[in-house]
């Protein structure tokens, strides 16, 4: 995974919504849900750390390709929960 620094090449920063053991927790409530800052940072962030990221979203928000994509490629690291 490659992660690009801003302008300055200093990293911003995301925090989680909730850390539990070797989880980390997003949750959102939206109807669609793209490939955001926050949740490659946040990737970057457990990779790292070898924790796993659990993004909750509503049962009928749906997923934008670039995010399906991503989290395809991270093998696990990532996982998308719906709620109910």
């Amino acid at each position: 995974m490659e992660f690009s620094y801003t302008k300055h090449q200093t990293p911003r920063g995301a925090k989680a919504d909730n850390e539990a053991g070797d989880k980390v927790f997003l949750i959102k409530g939206v109807s669609q849900l793209r490939l955001t800052y926050q949740i490659k940072l946040l990737a970057y962030m457990v990779q790292t750390q070898q924790k796993k990221l659990i993004i909750k979203l509503p049962k009928d928000a749906k997923i934008h390709a670039s995010l399906k994509a991503f989290v395809r490629d991270l093998n696990g690291i990532i996982k998308i929960e719906r709620t109910q």
